[in-house]
């Protein structure tokens, strides 16, 4: 066996949940290999399960996801371990797993002892801008077996013991929904307490909590001072504890960072530094005493997602000068993160680094669409010998980094001195794609890096200008792709128990989560609910997602509240409950088919909202049937069967078009399966020739764009996708990669062929939402998918759609929760090479377009020698083969019916 997880982690530290699940994947030599049981041991104490804490006993079962924790009541701050054996089908016992562990939290609000504590407001300004520092000391009265902390803050914090950073966190604890949901973090120090005298120091800045955020430039959004709080328990050899906690004899100053926003940047001040004030024997008779601060317990939950942190470095690949005279780096790339500087410097030079996406089209640095994000960085040196820096609690979106106050230093130096740390949330890599088309595969590249620069915690919708919000629009849009890549089942996780945290009493979701506009939206477009088809639709989409990627029956049912709160609240709008035709929608944002310089697409935005309506309520029915709700499950089924019916009068003509023709508006009634028979011909038909006539360029906006391939490739059309996807001129995909991109645009046209750009207003070059297409790249192209009806890839299907047109080849790999899943083609002359493996312990329909049975050999044998591989249907079209676990390799002839429309 391998990747036995719990709650997604391995060796999972400080969890609140108390019944957690465990999950594995298993190995085996031979194919169509599946689990007939499991057995499950979990006890206290390493290595030793002779009187285990619980065993679950043989248990007669295939599943191997989400197997809940059914022993006793578990205890806070307690370690447990556990090993999983299996039996599969060939009457074979594994071994026992490696031993994996879990490890509690606090659990709830009463075994918090230690106080929130802020800086002396007497002597600290709240509002001033340095950023505050706070320590101790403590004394370790005995021999120590183990030490955990347990904290967090109000703002943004890190944290050091005894003059080393504790953890690899950045920017802790996260944003999440304050005043409903705080995280806290916990850490294992045991290997970084001394015996003997010890010194704490943390560093807290404003971050999400009382900093800056919107382009409304508010402030003090959650709270308006900054807090700590601090939980340390010492196990001793004896059996004995020490508890070390924050309380009114920590101290605070300041210290050399001076400024820290995530707009404005950072300024740090080296000459500042107080050097070894994490340490015991720093003399802090000059700080100030703190205070204890009155902010609750109620609202502090474990560690939901997974931290931010560094995950690559990247190394400049040019020193340009422009046109104007700047000194500018290129790393090459657009990344989100920060710069880190080794440089030998005298006391007292002041550098000024300024952070860009692109360059204008002289050449010269351009900072115009951050609007008014500064994305800033001064450091002033100490004088000493070499000095490291990066900002501590700001990060940028740039690719260019203009630097000042190094006029002096050659260019090999400066090469040599500056590297981009790349950060995000950390999440599991779980997705890879090629082709044969290295614009596609450099396209493919940008949808990843989009995405690691904009999962920073939250859904971001972009990372560089005064904005960086969680969108509910973007993260639904894209969160299919965002499964293909990464692991994102924890991510979501939080960022959905924040969005039900934010859902007002009536069910409105906001635009963003966590919900930092407020009621800005109200007061500025009139709605007093503020809120949007398609935006608020990610309350069902979401969770419904990660259900069928990961299985995730728990979250669907945590969130279900919130899922039949949104589609009550769009039943309660208007006179016709059958439609949603009244308030303020996005509509397709930003498509092309609009007036010039309109935000708002041409598809009415009623039909729109319509159309989720039905795409909502057709989940909340779904959702209702796993959950055993049949109650329910009969209300929203007559719900949707009204939406339908209400969407067919009032949006489709009586010969079977849509009303108002364009792109998202035959889009939309295909994807959510509004239509049928001759009527889903006539549109599929109508939205192809949209597109030829066209001259194969797209023009849809943020709601069409993502199912634009997926509806023409499942209505007969794939060939015409095909040719979307391989258009190089605007507006297309690849027009942005032919222009230069690493990242995915906001708009089409975010640099126009003259190299002019569009409106400095809302330019990103970094903004996930049109990268969308990656799944289709993943389903269609190379043909991974999850079997019709089935979550988690129990069941797959594996359907390349192999084109003579543009592509000859593909693979991609999906690490799913039961293991690796490939698909690899490739045309050769006459010939097609189809590889597959599928994971232990499920099943796959494999199906080969273009193929005869007769002609099909695997492994480089006759089909028919292979009993393993069962041919389940066939036609002229497809040969359908139903196979388990192992790795297949299909060969045959190409025959003129591959050629796909």
């Amino acid at each position: 066996m391998k990747a036995l997880t719990c709650e997604y982690h391995q060796n999972l530290l400080g969890t609140d949940l108390p019944i957690p699940r465990f999950t594995w994947q298993i190995q085996s030599d031979k194919r169509n290999t599946y689990q007939k049981a499991y057995r499950i041991q979990v006890t206290k104490i390493n290595n030793n399960f002779k009187n285990p804490f619980w065993d679950s006993g043989k248990i007669e079962s295939n599943q191997s996801l989400h197997v809940s924790y059914e022993g006793e009541a578990v205890s806070p701050r307690t370690r447990y371990f556990y090993r999983v054996k299996i039996w599969d089908n060939f009457n074979r016992e594994s071994e026992w797993s490696t031993i994996q562990w879990w490890e509690t939290g606090l659990l709830n609000k009463d075994n918090w002892v230690a106080k929130w504590i802020t800086p002396n407001p007497n002597f600290f300004d709240p509002k001033s801008k340095p950023i505050s520092m706070l320590r101790t000391t403590f004394q370790a009265q005995r021999e120590i077996q183990s030490a955990r902390i347990y904290t967090t803050a109000a703002g943004v914090y890190e944290l050091y013991l005894n003059g080393k950073k504790v953890g690899e966190d950045l920017l802790a604890p996260g944003w999440t929904s304050y005043t409903h949901r705080h995280q806290y973090q916990t850490y294992d120090v045991t290997d970084m307490i001394s015996d003997g005298k010890n010194g704490i120091g943390v560093m807290i800045a404003d971050g999400w909590y009382k900093g800056e955020l919107t382009w409304l430039s508010k402030r003090e959004i959650y709270g308006s001072e900054r807090a700590f709080l601090f939980q340390l328990h010492i196990q001793f050899t004896d059996g004995s504890e020490q508890v070390i906690i924050s309380d009114n004899s920590w101290k605070s100053s300041t210290g050399p960072i001076l400024l820290s926003e995530f707009y404005e940047g950072e300024m740090y001040d080296a000459r500042l530094e107080k050097d070894h004030w994490t340490t015991s024997d720093f003399n802090d008779s000059e700080w100030i005493e703190t205070e204890e601060f009155p902010l609750p317990f109620d609202q502090l939950v474990a560690q939901e997602n997974w931290p931010t942190r560094v995950t690559e470095v990247l190394y400049p690949k040019e020193i340009i000068k422009t046109p104007s005279g700047e000194t500018v780096i290129d790393m090459g790339q657009n990344m989100v993160g920060r710069v880190r500087m080794k440089l030998n410097l005298p006391a007292g030079r002041h550098i000024k680094l300024y952070h860009a996406e692109v360059l204008d089209k002289e050449g010269n640095f351009y900072t115009g669409n951050l609007r008014k994000a500064n994305q800033r960085v001064e450091y002033i040196s100490k004088g000493t010998a070499e000095e490291s820096y990066a900002p501590y609690f700001s990060f940028q979106g740039f690719r260019y980094v203009k630097v000042e106050g190094l006029s002096e230093v050659d260019e090999q130096t400066l090469l040599s001195s500056f590297v981009g740390e790349v950060m995000h949330s950390d999440m599991n890599v779980t997705g890879e794609f090629t082709s044969s088309s290295e614009l596609v595969n450099k396209l493919y590249k940008n949808i990843v890096w989009g995405q690691r620069g904009n999962f920073l915690d939250v859904p971001t919708d972009c990372p560089q200008r005064d904005e960086r919000l969680g969108w509910t629009g973007d993260a639904q849009i894209f969160i299919r792709t965002a499964a293909f890549n990464y692991n994102v089942a924890p991510f979501f996780t939080k960022w959905l128990h924040d969005l039900k945290s934010d859902q007002t009493t009536n069910g409105t979701v906001p635009f963003v989560v966590p919900n930092a506009l407020g009621d800005y939206i109200s007061s500025m477009w009139g709605d007093k609910n503020y809120t949007s088809s398609a935006w608020g639709d990610a309350a069902t989409i979401c969770p419904w997602i990660i259900y069928q990627c990961y299985g995730d029956k728990r979250l669907l049912e945590e969130q279900y509240p919130s899922m039949k709160a949104w589609v009550d609240y769009i039943r309660a709008q208007g006179a016709n409950e059958y439609l949603w035709n009244t308030g303020f929608h996005f509509g397709d944002w930003l498509a092309l088919d609009s007036e010039e310089n309109s935000y708002f697409g041409a598809t009415p935005e009623h039909l729109v909202a319509t159309a989720y309506y039905a795409h909502s309520t057709r989940i909340l029915r779904d959702a209702a049937r796993v959950l055993d709700k049949m109650d329910d499950e009969h209300r929203y089924n007559e719900l949707l069967t009204g939406i339908i019916n209400e969407f067919r009068k009032t949006f489709i003509a009586k010969n079977g078009r849509m009303i108002t023709q364009t792109q998202t508006s035959n889009i939309l009634p295909l994807i959510f399966n509004l239509v049928e028979g001759d009527t889903q011909k006539q549109i599929a038909n109508d939205l192809n020739q949209l597109v030829v006539k066209n001259d194969f360029h797209l023009n849809t906006g943020f709601v069409g764009t993502p199912y634009l391939c997926i509806a023409l490739s499942e209505n007969g059309y794939h060939k015409t996708a095909l040719r979307l996807l391989l258009q190089e001129t605007y507006p297309s995909w690849l027009y942005s990669v032919k222009k230069g991109a690493t990242t995915i645009w906001e708009h089409w046209d975010g640099i126009k062929e003259d190299g002019s750009f569009w409106s400095d207003d809302m330019n990103s070059y970094n903004h996930y939402a049109y990268g969308a297409i990656g799944e289709w790249l993943f389903r269609y192209i190379a043909g991974i998918d999850l079997g019709k009806g089935e979550i988690a890839y129990k069941k797959i299907t594996i359907q390349p759609r192999i084109s003579d047109y543009g592509l000859n080849s593909a693979n991609a790999s999906l690490e799913s929760p039961y293991g690796n899943i490939r698909s690899s083609w490739q045309v050769d002359q006459n010939q097609v090479l189809v590889e597959v493996e599928i994971p232990v312990n499920t099943m796959a329909d494999i199906i080969l377009p273009g193929a005869q049975v007769m002609y099909i050999s695997e492994g480089g044998g006759e089909l028919n020698e292979r009993p393993e591989i069962r041919v389940s249907s066939y036609d002229s079209e497809n040969v359908t083969c139903t196979v388990g676990s192992g790795i297949y390799t299909f060969s045959y002839k190409k025959t003129n019916s591959l050629v796909t429309n």
